[in-house]
């Protein structure tokens, strides 16, 4: 009886550290209101039109955001105007990473013509609020009403290296399901990317 009770409290402490890791695909996102390279403060409000978001913690320095670069301007370039713009966040600590600064994320928002807005989370408040671990981190919401809900949560596709050599595209098929008005399946795969750089 004893290793019966030890089992069930083992598993809801198990389910509810689950509940605080982040959000979950079904949950109710927040919206923010980060300051963005163009140097106003952007919130998910501000898209009025849209009918959901790709929102993904990314950074400058990692190589992993530096190969997507390019598929996340091609993602936004084939999303926005169907209601699914991308919304990049940088939420690395820049004293551990200097290359991560405000100053140096506008020096890239620049380089690259980046086509989406570069917001910076210097408070890291809304990372770990989604439970964002990695560069990059992708959280496709949809607009039901007045509440954003998690759809996706994960990795962009299946091959960072090699964007010739993707056979899944996790992030598009996940939309193109929303689009539908089908579920989407996978919900969720594993980020795959540098470690967030959190303040001490």
């Amino acid at each position: 009886m004893k290793q019966i009770m030890f089992l069930l409290v083992l598993a809801a402490t198990s389910v509810a550290f689950t509940n605080s890791a982040g959000y979950q695909p079904g949950d109710k996102a927040i919206d923010f209101k980060l300051k963005s390279t163009d140097g106003k403060m952007t919130s998910l409000a501000d898209f009025k039109d849209a009918k959901g978001f790709i929102v993904i913690f990314t950074c400058n320095h990692c190589p992993f955001s530096v190969k997507y670069e390019d598929r996340i301007m091609a993602l936004n370039s084939k999303y926005a105007l169907k209601g699914y713009p991308v919304v990049a966040i940088n939420s690395n600590n820049a004293i551990k990473e200097p290359d991560d600064s405000f100053g140096n994320m506008k020096k890239r928002h620049k380089e690259k013509r980046f086509n989406f807005p570069y917001l910076y989370d210097e408070s890291q408040d809304i990372a770990k609020a989604y439970g964002a671990t990695r560069t990059p981190h992708i959280y496709i919401l949809s607009k039901s009403g007045a509440d954003l809900i998690v759809k996706y949560v994960g990795a962009i596709d299946d091959n960072a290296d090699d964007a010739a050599a993707v056979k899944q595209k996790y992030a598009e098929a996940a939309i193109d399901h929303l689009l539908k008005n089908e579920a989407v399946d996978p919900a969720f795969t594993k980020a795959i990317g540098c470690t967030i750089k959190w303040r001490d």
